[in-house]
């Protein structure tokens, strides 16, 4: 048992000196296939880039079939410039285009859609606003302060005057005939309880 430890021991230490030895050499080996010109074992072959072809293509689509909501339709001329156009319905249900052309310099789009820039007035129309505004500030102003002294009542007209000659006849004739009425209840009361004070005094 002890001589198979000291042999194992022995061979430990054998392997070790060995591979102190061997490590300059492996570097020295290592370093040189690093710096070895191998170039010629590459294949430097490459195959070159098809040119550019001219192409064209168009297309419509929808959400269901008859309807088309929206189109692209893009043209190469092969020299690598790209130009397009595609529509489609926005969430306002206006169709809106884009025109684009694709080249070295990048992708540049024209939108349609943008609003142009308001036009200058004429002098007619700002003419016009000119006085428009003045006007409203005058009516502004005169609901804003008003003047109940110069209020005055309306004019009353030939058929206003006989309408209301009409109305105070009427009224006239309904409140004399309530004073008859009212007369001919307050006798018929002082009658009944004459005849009740009678009858009280025959008993």
């Amino acid at each position: 048992m002890i001589s198979s430890s000291i042999t194992n021991l022995v061979l430990t230490k054998f392997h070790l000196q060995n591979f102190q030895m061997l490590c300059p050499t492996l570097f020295l080996a290592t370093l040189a296939l690093v710096s070895c010109d191998v170039s010629h074992l590459l294949d430097t072959t490459t195959t070159p880039e098809p040119p550019p072809h001219p192409y064209l293509f168009s297309y419509s689509a929808g959400r269901y079939p008859g309807h088309a909501d929206r189109t692209h339709t893009e043209v190469s001329d092969g020299s690598g410039v790209v130009k397009g156009s595609f529509s489609y319905v926005d969430p306002g249900q206006k169709v809106r285009t884009v025109d684009y052309v694709a080249d070295k310099q990048g992708f540049h789009p024209i939108l349609s859609h943008v609003p142009p820039e308001h036009p200058a007035d004429s002098d007619s129309v700002a003419q016009a606003k000119n006085r428009h505004y003045q006007l409203y500030a005058k009516i502004a102003e005169e609901h804003a302060n008003p003047h109940p002294e110069l209020i005055s009542a309306p004019i009353e007209t030939q058929a206003v005057a006989e309408a209301r000659a009409k109305h105070a006849q009427l009224f006239r004739v309904i409140a004399e005939q309530h004073a008859r009425i009212a007369a001919e209840r307050e006798a018929l009361l002082r009658e009944e309880e004459e005849k009740q004070h009678l009858q009280e005094l025959g008993q």
